[in-house]
């Protein structure tokens, strides 16, 4: 009997389209003044978040290199789990405290907003991309999901470690 992937990529897109939705609603409307919450300490550790993910992203790609598939699927899991956690912290502390503006001039001006750019347009794909990778892995479509990842898991990694430059050169 031949598998249909429908039903997971249609959840997939209403999934990964209401999380950009939410982003984009929380990132349009002013803070929150009602909520007196000090929450200035979340993005350091949304810094962590992403550090562990990356982390965990190169452990797991180095594991299934070697052949140990059961502490591949252990670390992608927990990439995945940092990366939930930091997307947690981030609208947490995007709902209470509104955006944050880049002060800084010239050309770290630029390359802040270069890397910026770049982050937000790839991290739109981590969501989808994710949560692909685990379904065509937990079906056993090890081929598909081999050929998803060769393009994918840089693209997390790269979102990853750019959360971690994004945090450092906000406070730079």
């Amino acid at each position: 009997m031949e598998r249909s992937d429908r039903t997971f990529f249609v959840w997939n897109a209403i999934v990964s389209t209401a999380a950009v939705a939410l982003i984009a609603f929380l990132l349009r409307r002013n803070a929150s003044p009602a909520v007196a919450t000090d929450l200035s300490f979340v993005p350091a550790l949304n810094a962590v978040f992403n550090a562990l993910a990356a982390s965990c992203l190169i452990a797991g790609w180095i594991a299934v290199r070697r052949g140990a598939v059961h502490v591949h699927r252990l670390l992608m899991v927990l990439a995945f789990a940092c990366s939930a956690a930091f997307f947690a912290g981030y609208l947490t502390y995007h709902y209470v405290h509104g955006d944050t503006r880049y002060t800084g001039a010239g050309p770290m001006r630029t390359v802040y907003l270069s890397v910026l750019a770049t982050h937000v347009v790839l991290s739109i794909t981590v969501v989808p991309g994710a949560l692909t990778a685990f379904y065509f892995a937990l079906t056993r479509q090890f081929e598909r999901h081999r050929r998803l990842n060769r393009i994918f898991l840089p693209i997390w990694l790269y979102v990853s470690v750019t959360g971690v430059a994004i945090y450092f050169l906000l406070r730079g």
